[in-house]
């Protein structure tokens, strides 16, 4: 198996590979990079100034190199999912694709200044969780744990970016 991490019109190719290092040593799997997306591919929601984001993860898995690798794409857009304001990311277990954005990990979406730290650190949290869902993990109730529910970038900055002990016990029999 491996987990192929793409752009998905992100330009920032550290992040890219900052995410793909840390996955590899979480799910100790083989990772590539160099795939990309074009986010001109897919077309915002007018109202409401984001994308789809189940669309786009049917798009990754159309560009899957087999049914037995893992599919993981990095925006640099808003997501949404049509019962909530935003999402940080989605996963298709079934289909074993997963999509992250970057874009309210950011500081400066907020207003603040950049600090590329610390989303790095986001990033790579959100990555590691929705991975997480591909191994058919669900939200866990400590909330150090990776798998922890973002509900706001609070639970993401309290969460660490590795499994609690019953969490990894799970994903060693999952994967």
């Amino acid at each position: 198996m491996i987990i192929d991490v793409i752009s998905v019109g992100l330009s920032e190719l550290h992040i890219l590979q900052y995410i793909a290092d840390l996955i590899s040593k979480r799910f100790r799997v083989d990772v590539r990079t160099g795939k990309r997306v074009p986010i001109d591919n897919f077309e915002a929601n007018e109202l409401r100034g984001q994308y789809l984001s189940s669309r786009i993860v049917e798009s990754l898995i159309d560009i899957k190199s087999s049914n037995e690798d893992v599919v993981l794409g990095i925006a640099d857009v808003d997501l949404y999912v049509p019962s909530l304001n935003f999402v940080f990311g989605e996963a298709d277990p079934i289909n074993r694709a997963a999509l992250i954005s970057i874009a309210r990990l950011k500081p400066s979406f907020y207003g603040l200044h950049n600090d590329d730290d610390l989303l790095l650190e986001r990033a790579g949290k959100e990555a590691v969780h929705e991975l997480g869902h591909v191994f058919n993990l669900h939200h866990c109730d400590q909330a150090k744990c990776v798998m922890f529910f973002s509900n706001s970038l609070t639970d993401t900055d309290v969460k660490e970016d590795e499994f609690c002990n019953r969490c990894s016990r799970i994903l060693n029999t999952n994967l």
